[in-house]
């Protein structure tokens, strides 16, 4: 396989001068092409414009702004007729190729309208430069493509897998270094699950308020109130979408706090889930339900025994966990037909001796539908972990777990979930597991408080709070413990590791951004 080439590269191939070029012209040329590199390698959100070194040549790409390994597509024209060019990612070479006789490529005959490459793996958040460099001539172009990863729904996206497959700053062997770099005084509880997107940070409080912050400083840019506790927030298309105690669904200008539309259930309900234009939601009414994303408009509703968790969606299915009306002593997991609500399977998978279960939000991952379930029996409540075959239902194993569980991060091997403890003669301590296909153990870490804070996973680490205030970072591989930061209350928030900070609440009331020291 051909390795990737840079400006610095001295192979016959990329022979950027031509050989009877004047001294003086390869002067000039290296020159604009030092030049280029400069800007290329220390371009800031502030100098996010087109580049001015030529005026005749220009490239368009698309999309401008998305994680490492985003496929971008790029055309230019203004080139000479049939011209070698090549194609750059700041000083990593991507692709090459060949002008039309009107001196430009990558126009509607060519696939999807633009020469597809893809943004290095190791890129890190920040602007970039992607450059078309005339391999025969001094004609070059750019522009700028900004890295960065949003975090925009509990545990990452709709299917809630709690890993962020993005993120190239923060390791395990650097994230020891991790300081605070802001935090943000809200007026009450802050149990909600932050999420990130498109440079801000969307967290409810139980103070009735929804806030957006600034991802880089933690300045308030606008709140909300509402009349109740907010909950977590889901972000999708410029709109930020938050259940309230108020039995309300609010749909949010993301940029200014707008609001855009209201929806009322008839009970409490839990965190959002946004896919395909549709916002999914189940309610303590006893209804799951589908919205239409931009009016609010009700798409359909599914009926159960009595409360119905929050829903993942995944391949056209929405998958929850609910008490079935047919048997109201335990819980089932339903999975519906994401466009219409029609049944696609139920299974029944927990027992509960006083009638109903807890179940949390489903993770879907490569292992299948993994869905925690508290039961309670003589008044303690025990917790499983159950993985479910996604296509056609049925149990595939499960695990008990000790005390009521987390959601888990199933979206990769190990999955990670954790359980409170069950405070009995030789009872289970609180415990963060990481297991395997089948449900094996691969480690297993007792923090020094109850686990109700869902884990997320980002480059080889593990990140969890527990109820004695911490917020901890483990080694995905082993279980050992990296870090920890003790905040001033309770972290049952999960949460949101992205761009090289991770943002978690607290009970104290605070919303705290944890960094590298120094930045990244």
């Amino acid at each position: 396989m051909q390795r990737n080439r840079s400006f610095a590269d001295a192979s016959p191939a990329l022979s950027l001068v031509p050989i009877r070029t004047s001294r003086a012209m390869q002067r000039s040329f290296t020159l604009t092409l030092l030049l280029l590199l400069a800007a290329g390698l220390l371009c800031s959100t502030a100098a996010r414009a087109e580049d001015t070194l030529t005026t005749a040549p220009a490239v368009t790409i698309t999309p401008t702004v998305g994680p490492p390994t985003t496929q971008v597509l790029v055309s230019g024209f203004g080139f000479d007729p049939y011209a070698t060019v090549d194609i750059y990612f700041d000083i990593t070479h991507l692709a090459q190729t060949t002008t039309n006789a009107a001196g430009a490529f990558g126009g509607g005959g060519s696939f999807q309208g633009g020469i597809p490459v893809q943004a290095p793996a190791s890129a890190i958040p920040g602007d970039h430069w992607i450059t078309a460099l005339e391999r025969s001539g001094q004609k070059l172009a750019r522009k700028s493509f900004l890295v960065r990863t949003d975090w925009a729904q509990f545990l990452f996206g709709p299917d809630h897998p709690g890993w962020n497959p993005y993120e190239n700053v923060l390791s395990a062997a650097n994230v020891g270094g991790l300081g605070l770099r802001w935090s943000f005084q809200t007026g009450g509880i802050v149990s909600s699950s932050p999420a990130v997107a498109t440079g801000m940070v969307y967290v409810g409080s139980g103070d009735k308020n929804l806030y957006a912050l600034n991802a880089s400083t933690g300045m308030l840019l606008w709140q909300y109130t509402t009349g109740g506790a907010v909950g977590d927030p889901a972000v999708a298309n410029g709109v930020v979408y938050v259940n309230s105690d108020d039995k309300n669904l609010y749909a949010l200008n993301a940029s200014t706090g707008g609001l855009l539309w209201q929806y009322t259930t008839g009970g409490v309900f839990f965190s959002p889930t946004v896919a395909n234009g549709v916002v999914y939601f189940g309610s303590e009414d006893g209804n799951l339900y589908a919205l239409n994303a931009s009016t609010g408009a009700l798409l359909w509703k599914y009926p159960t025994a009595e409360g119905v968790g929050s829903a993942a969606v995944g391949n056209g299915v929405v998958y929850f966990g609910a008490a079935d009306p047919n048997n109201w002593n335990g819980g089932t997991v339903f999975a519906l037909n994401a466009n219409t609500g029609a049944l696609v399977w139920k299974t029944f998978v927990a027992e509960g001796q006083g009638g109903s279960a807890d179940f949390s939000t489903p993770s879907l991952g490569v292992a299948g539908v993994l869905v925690s379930v508290s039961t309670s029996s003589q008044q303690v409540w025990y917790g499983t972990l159950f993985c479910l075959n996604p296509v056609k239902g049925g149990i595939n194993w499960s695990r008990g777990l000790g005390g009521p569980a987390s959601s888990p991060a199933g979206g990769v091997i190990p999955i990670y979930v954790g359980a409170s403890g069950v405070y009995l003669p030789h009872g289970q301590p609180p415990t963060m597991y990481a297991l395997g296909f089948g449900g094996g153990l691969f480690w297993q870490y007792t923090p020094n408080g109850n686990i109700e804070s869902s884990p997320a996973v980002a480059n080889g680490v593990v990140y969890f709070g527990d109820d004695d205030f911490n917020l901890y970072a483990l080694n995905a591989s082993t279980g050992e413990l990296l870090w920890n930061y003790t905040t001033g209350g309770a972290v049952v928030s999960s949460p949101a590791v992205v761009n090289g900070v991770v943002y978690v609440g607290s009970y104290d009331g605070n919303i705290y951004a944890f960094g590298l020291t120094g930045g990244l």
